[in-house]
């Protein structure tokens, strides 16, 4: 999103289909000013269908056939809500997903697929797996080889998609040693209406792979022991799965637009009977033109919804028509490194048209795989001396990653007077303040992030979550809060909508921790800032860095690497996966690990010194020294190797100066990696240690005992 212009319109992708994914990588390429995009989907990547057929038998890895949305919309400059959306109120403009307050948009789309899920088959929710979506399905099946020795496998459907999949099937099974069956069922004749020459060759493959074929043989229901037909036949199975023809998603039915079988009707320029909203993909039906359910289609239909997209974001311009192809090339998995090829009832088979058939597939994700790099902004002919030495070629990070370093706080806040008030005092360094009256202790603190995601309520929850860390740290009660917000020029609807967002947001956050939303302030600026100033109350003097004692066992209660992690995602290096579950790692709330550590000697938040930086914090407040265990402290996926790729945070250096002779490795480099809402460091009595570590786990905390305080004089060391 450019943000030299005011943001003016919403548009919001339901879904992260083919069409979809096209139409971000264009609009990265060439967005409309003024505009703020929303994908919405409930993972972090979109399986490609053309490769399922491979992956299911075995010839491409999991990651091969999964579009990354993170990375894509990263590019596109969109923001990203994981989350499956349930609904659409056309009277407020407002698409609902589980879990976060409704999203407003002004322009819509979906393109959310299908399902093969049967719920009036008896058994088949039990006992079954759909086909669609192409996601559970395909790690299902790989679950499956993995933990059986073998066994029967059935599949419900016999179109070309059941067909490709008993294939597949059939092959990965006997790759895997397994002795057991396939079987394919049909209510009617399989392949119906295929051209004859076209059947007979998929016939003759189905035969080579022993592939057992039940025709004119409707289903009963779904048992544990297998597939019961209507004449009482037990086809015996472990592994069922079902893809007899296309679903819509059921909450399509209450959208109140048109639909022809639960399918969203939509006209020759893909506008439904909303015409702020469009629909594409398997999820659409075409009045003008109907056509079957193939991903061909949803890949041709990307650039005339991208062009009417702009028109109408823009309200100006004409419409383009889509006018789909009568007939396209079929190309179809038979199990094995063979593919079968037919249009125009012309059919023809083997390994050659495998090759041709990984060509286009793999052409097709490489447009994910690669994005166009996109040239930074040139700097001016005149510009002032010393400004090459401080350009980057990196993004500045968000997050704690852009803090100012770890001495300049403390090294301003020291030349400051001590405080005269008998009432107020300074803790736990330059983080909070104690505040006593009437025999109430009090503490506060504030911080706000950088928004390092454009997801105003993944935001939020994740600075209330960091804003609290200072309150569980002291071992205090969170009493009430004021948020701070700026948010990019936009017009005064869309801030009213993000604003809203923001606070119902902060609300839950707050009001989890038994803490009250009581205020706040907002502004405009060039980017989205969110903080808060939060206060607690303890019934026990607060717990301050500078109480730990030699042989005190060191506890970290989250695992390290989201500086790392938030900076490769900014330079497009990061897988989406990671990003999602680093999310959810900030947005854990340290509330029962704080109760639980109450009785530490030191206690602190892993912040934005990271996590050398903050145990030095202890060591010196202290004056003992401390022990890493650098092979216990626990790491988010994907940290060592962004780190190991020499991915860094911006404040990286600045943390790394604190302790210039440390080894130079992507584990302790690590160890300086500035955190956001990063986990609880406690220093606890040796005795006591287990149990509290038992005790963490047991609430869920991935926490870990990584070292020991020592007698050495405020200094830290490596195991």
């Amino acid at each position: 999103m450019d943000r030299k212009f005011s943001v003016s319109r919403d548009l919001v992708l339901v879904g992260g289909g083919h069409t979809h994914a096209l139409v971000l990588r264009k609009w990265g390429m060439a967005p409309l000013a003024g505009v703020r995009v929303t994908v919405v989907n409930p993972a972090p990547t979109a399986p490609y269908s053309g490769m399922l057929p491979g992956h299911l038998a075995g010839h491409y890895d999991r990651d091969a056939l999964d579009i990354d949305l993170i990375k894509l919309a990263r590019f596109a400059g969109a923001r990203v809500i994981l989350g499956k959306a349930s609904g659409i109120d056309l009277l407020s403009r407002t698409i609902q997903v589980a879990g976060r307050p409704p999203i407003g948009f002004d322009v819509a789309s979906i393109d959310i697929g299908i399902t093969s899920e049967m719920p009036q088959m008896p058994g088949f929710s039990r006992y079954a797996v759909p086909a669609k979506p192409l996601g559970p399905f395909a790690s299902r099946w790989r679950a499956f080889l993995s933990e059986n020795s073998g066994g029967d496998i059935a599949v419900i459907g016999g179109g070309v998609a059941g067909a490709e999949i008993a294939m597949a099937l059939s092959f990965a099974s006997r790759n895997a040693g397994h002795s057991g069956m396939v079987s394919l069922v049909d209510r009617g004749r399989i392949l119906e209406g295929l051209p004859e020459r076209t059947t007979a060759k998929l016939r003759q493959a189905l035969e080579a792979h022993a592939i057992d074929v039940f025709e004119n043989r409707p289903v009963a229901g779904v048992e544990a022991s297998g597939v019961r037909l209507d004449d009482g036949t037990l086809i015996p199975a472990v592994f069922v799965t079902g893809a007899a023809g296309a679903r819509p998603q059921d909450w399509l039915a209450k959208t109140g637009l048109a639909l022809t079988d639960g399918f969203i009707d939509v006209d020759e320029t893909l506008r439904s009977s909303d015409t702020s909203i469009f629909a594409v993909g398997d999820c659409a039906h075409m009045l003008q033109s109907p056509r079957p359910k193939a991903g061909v289609f949803a890949v041709r239909q990307a650039p005339v919804l991208y062009d009417n997209l702009r028109t109408a974001l823009a309200d100006k311009g004409k419409y383009r028509a889509y006018k789909p192809q009568i007939d396209f090339l079929k190309l179809i998995s038979l199990g094995g490194k063979s593919a079968l090829a037919d249009r125009f009832g012309i059919a023809l088979s083997g390994p050659k048209l495998w090759n041709w058939k990984d060509r286009i597939d793999q052409a097709f994700m490489e447009k994910f795989r690669t994005l166009p790099k996109m040239e930074p902004e040139a700097l001016p002919k005149l510009h002032a001396a010393g400004i090459l030495e401080a350009k980057s070629d990196t993004p500045m990070c968000g997050g704690c990653g852009s803090k100012v370093g770890r001495g300049a706080l403390s090294a301003a806040l020291t030349r400051l007077p001590a405080p005269t008030r008998r009432d107020v005092s300074m803790i736990s360094g330059d983080d909070a303040g104690l505040l006593s009256f009437g025999g109430v202790r009090q503490v506060i603190s504030t911080d706000h992030l950088r928004a390092f995601s454009q997801e105003p309520v993944m935001m939020t929850r994740i600075a209330a979550t960091h804003a609290l860390g200072d309150i569980w740290a002291m071992g205090a009660a969170p009493q009430a809060a004021t948020a701070t917000v700026i948010l990019p020029r936009m017009t005064a609807s869309l801030a009213e909508r993000t604003v809203s967002e923001i606070m119902t947001a902060a609300h839950e956050v707050m009001s989890d921790s038994g803490a009250e939303i009581v205020g706040g302030h907002t502004s405009q600026g060039s980017e989205m800032t969110i903080g808060f100033t939060v206060t607690g109350l303890c019934e026990a003097p607060p717990i301050s860095v500078s109480g730990a004692k030699a042989g005190d066992i060191i506890i970290l209660t989250k695992p390290i690497g989201s500086g790392v992690l938030m900076a490769a995602e900014m330079q497009g290096a990061a897988a989406g996966a990671w990003i999602a579950a680093a999310f959810d790692w900030m947005v854990q709330s340290q509330a029962e690990a704080s109760r639980i550590l109450s009785g530490a000697h030191a206690m602190t938040d892993v912040t934005g010194f990271g996590l050398a930086g903050h145990l030095l914090n202890i060591c010196e407040a202290s004056n003992f020294g401390a022990t890493i265990a650098l092979s216990e402290v626990p790491v988010m996926e994907g940290a060592v190797e962004m780190a190991t790729a020499g991915i860094r945070s911006t404040i990286f250096e600045e943390n790394r100066a604190a302790m210039p002779g440390a080894p130079h490795t992507p584990l302790h480099d690590l160890l300086f990696d500035p955190q956001t809402a990063g986990g609880l460091l406690a220093c606890v009595r040796e005795s006591e240690a287990k149990d509290a570590l038992a005790a963490l786990q047991a609430a869920g905390y991935t926490a870990a005992i990584i070292g020991q305080m020592t007698d050495a004089e405020a200094t830290l060391s490596f195991e």
